[in-house]
């Protein structure tokens, strides 16, 4: 029987007001805890800091978990983290965010890494998240509202989808559907919309950047897939982490890949460097030989990790070449 993941219910204000008598375990990633602990009381017997997305990780922090829930603190990493472990063991799961990084506070999978890629997993969405927009505003600088380019990859995601669908080559459950293409379309431009204000931090323009990733991660979640969002902008992400290691946050390397396959795309980028520039989103982080050197590894790589057909399996020396890789402002 098909079935379709719902939303984790979400609570908008401060940290403040949430009571919560259980025993609990928290999960945090590096600094997190810090930025929300003075506003939190939780009867938490054990805090657990979240260090990497693999599974033998994950594992290895099955044997730590006590309590009735998990909370997850930060971004993706704890959140991954905790719905795998909430999945495992049967527990529910609070996400509290402090920064709006990514769309993994809202989706049913955890990513994990493996292999020298990203690769997706059924797990289940936390049952409640709570926002903070103080806390958020308190985060540093370029990554508070980077969960932008989860939304802004929608650009190159859904042209990936319509490409794969013209050269016949979508994979099985995953037909190209003008109907959510026209649906996921007004997500992108109420994101590029709210841009300025999710970038200057107003409550108003963070709600609705948290309310455009929750749209495009429902719309995905009807349909059963994540094409329509995710193509070769995340497939060099995966590429250009494998290269240049952990250090690097998503949003400045799904960033770079938004513009870079744009661009490969003949699509028009201003309107998509604007919104990520005034949401702080670095997009100078990989040197342009480095971009270049990843790219031609590419159409390798997607083949070598089974990713849907998209740009990315057909570029050619010559549209590496001439690409323009220039994002200075």
């Amino acid at each position: 029987m098909q079935h379709c993941w719902p939303l984790p219910l979400i609570q908008y204000g401060n940290l403040n007001e949430i009571v919560d008598l259980r025993d609990v375990s928290v999960l945090y990633s590096d600094g997190t805890w810090d930025a929300v602990k003075s506003k939190l009381s939780l009867n938490a017997s054990k805090m657990i800091k979240v260090t990497e997305a693999t599974l033998v990780h994950w594992n290895v922090l099955l044997e730590r978990i006590t309590g009735e829930a998990i909370y997850a603190v930060g971004g993706g990493l704890a959140v991954d983290a905790a719905k795998y472990l909430g999945a495992k063991l049967g527990r529910p799961i609070v996400c509290i965010p402090t920064v709006i990084s990514v769309d993994a506070f809202l989706t049913w999978a955890s990513g994990y890494r493996e292999n020298g890629c990203v690769h997706y997993m059924e797990t289940k969405p936390p049952d409640t998240v709570f926002v903070d927009f103080e806390v958020i505003r308190n985060a540093p600088l370029t990554m508070r509202s980077a969960g932008i380019t989860d939304v802004l990859s929608i650009a190159t995601g859904r042209h990936d989808w319509k490409f794969a669908h013209e050269a016949q080559r979508n994979p099985e459950g995953m037909k190209f559907d003008p109907a959510v293409d026209n649906m996921i379309a007004g997500v992108l431009n109420a994101a590029m919309a709210c841009a300025s204000e999710a970038g200057e931090c107003t409550n108003a323009g963070l709600r609705r950047l948290f309310e455009c990733l929750a749209m495009e991660v429902q719309l995905c979640n009807l349909i059963g897939h994540a094409r329509p969002e995710e193509g070769s902008e995340h497939y060099f992400a995966y590429a250009a982490e494998e290269v240049l290691g952990k250090g690097l946050p998503h949003g400045e390397l799904v960033g770079p890949g938004i513009m870079v396959v744009a661009r490969l795309q003949g699509q028009d980028t201003k309107l998509l460097e604007r919104a990520m520039r005034t949401c702080h989103v670095p997009l100078n982080k990989i040197p342009a030989d480095t971009i270049r050197s990843i790219l031609r590894s590419l159409p390798q790589f997607c083949v070598k990790h089974n990713l849907p057909y998209g740009i990315a399996h057909e570029l050619t020396g010559k549209m590496i070449e001439s690409v323009d890789l220039d994002f200075s402002e």
